[in-house]
């Protein structure tokens, strides 16, 4: 258990495995909230998250492995008066980090700061798809005078490269011409199979190079209620974990980031956002020994 002791960094490290210059992950925080129209408090998120994980168990039973050994180093947070600030400052610092040979986890912090993250990845690597889970599609071109609406993060992402999304369950009548069904894969379909082909469909859209996005609502509110924009009817812990274990399997992960947290004082959601940031990490970094 975390105390006065244990170190505010993302796993509770030691020197040893948070020292910046050996480290191959770095964990970027953006305490960012100044789009959400519902529930406000994104901006609490990433402290939430790196305080839950300082209570994780570090070896990984499914993997079989201790990622934190690779040493994940806890970056300062990034952050800016306007949207457009703190987009264009997420995609200079992750730019940065990519240079240095690190491995870059976006933790937000409403889910327009995915977009500077999408940015600097997809500018970095080649051929990158976005997978994006999420309760909305997210496409809107413009809302509430802003194009850096958390409503308009994968509409700039297309900007960009690829987007492949699985989980949606809400959207508006105007994004309809921004969404290919070919590359969506909702909520209700996912939720009613009674096999796991829809995984294997959906890593089947991917490119090579990989960087996944995940907004908590993607999972049903009974698992994750603390998030601005609850939506009933989600996935649960083991269809979103299952999926992203074979897109690390088959994929080469890039980066994510995991946006949307709203702490409430419930620490179950705190703590799932934590566990799912060390399981992905667990994903990318067993399939590379």
């Amino acid at each position: 258990m975390a105390g006065e002791d244990v170190p505010m960094n993302f796993g509770g490290l030691g020197e040893d495995f948070s020292d910046y210059a050996a480290a191959r992950i770095v964990v970027l925080p953006v305490p960012f909230d100044g789009t959400s129209t519902w529930g406000k408090g994104a901006d609490k998120g990433p402290a939430a998250i790196i305080d839950a994980s300082r209570n994780m168990e570090l070896y990984d039973i499914e993997t079989n492995s201790e990622v934190y050994r690779r040493g994940i180093f806890t970056a300062g947070p990034v952050s800016g008066n306007t949207s457009e600030e703190m987009v264009d400052g997420v995609e200079a610092r992750i730019r940065e980090l990519l240079d240095a040979g690190k491995f870059v986890i976006t933790l937000g912090g409403e889910h327009s700061v995915s977009v500077g993250a999408i940015r600097a990845h997809a500018r970095f690597f080649k051929d990158v798809t976005v997978l994006h889970l999420d309760a909305h599609s997210d496409c809107r071109e413009t809302y509430d005078g802003s194009e850096y609406n958390h409503a308009c993060a994968m509409a700039r992402a297309k900007e960009v490269t690829d987007v492949v999304s699985v989980g949606v369950r809400s959207m508006d009548s105007s994004e309809l011409p921004n969404i290919d069904n070919g590359k969506i894969f909702y909520a209700d379909d996912v939720c009613k199979s009674h096999d796991q082909t829809w995984i294997t469909k959906a890593v089947g859209k991917l490119s090579q190079n990989v960087y996944v996005t995940v907004d908590l609502d993607v999972f049903d509110p009974a698992f994750v209620p603390s998030t601005g924009t609850p939506e009933p009817g989600g996935l649960n812990w083991y269809a979103v974990t299952s999926l992203l274990r074979v897109v690390a399997e088959q994929r080469n992960v890039v980066g994510f980031d995991i946006v949307e947290l709203c702490p409430d004082g419930s620490k179950a959601s705190d703590f799932l956002a934590a566990k799912l940031t060390y399981k992905i990490l667990s994903y990318k970094f067993a399939k590379n020994g």
